[in-house]
């Protein structure tokens, strides 16, 4: 320390202190006002970002609110849609069953009166059939009976033995 007292220059520091003053009344003139500048300028666009930051966080607000809103409305729309499309499914179920019971039973009616009409042709046919074998069978039975002249006569007795007379 002692050294830097001896070796003190009274002129030298004397122009060192008008140099630094120049300097800074160089930098007050020409660059101080441009700093200052350009730093409120950088502070008025940070504090325009966060503004608009701001904004589009209370517009992300709106638009979720309304984006919610609006899924709400759908899933209500889409709610009301399934019922009205399960109210339909079920009434065309019900009408097609009715239609299915209404067509079956016309069917089986059809069916049972088709059965009936061929049941009394049967019936009808196998009475023919019969009257047509009986009289065949009587026809032979009695050409049988009446070929022979003693079973004629045979015949005709015992006719009268089974009338009786009053």
């Amino acid at each position: 320390m002692e050294q830097l007292l001896n070796d003190f220059s009274p002129g030298l520091f004397f122009m060192q202190t008008l140099i630094l003053l120049v300097l800074i009344f160089i930098l007050v003139k020409f660059a101080w006002k441009p700093i200052l500048n350009s730093l409120n300028e950088r502070e008025q666009g940070i504090q325009d970002a966060l503004d608009a930051a701001e904004a589009a966080k209370k517009e992300m607000q709106n638009v979720t609110a309304d984006s919610e809103k609006l899924l709400k409305e759908a899933r209500a729309e889409r709610d009301v849609l399934l019922k009205e499309a399960r109210e339909i499914k079920e009434s065309i179920i019900s009408e097609a069953k009715e239609q299915a019971n209404a067509e079956g039973d016309k069917i089986i009616k059809q069916a049972q009166a088709a059965i009936e009409s061929e049941k009394k042709a049967a019936v009808a046919e196998i009475k023919a059939q019969v009257a047509n074998l009986s009289l065949e069978i009587a026809e032979k039975v009695i050409k049988e009976e009446l070929s022979n002249k003693d079973k004629q006569l045979k015949l005709v007795d015992d006719m009268l033995g089974d009338i009786k007379l009053n």
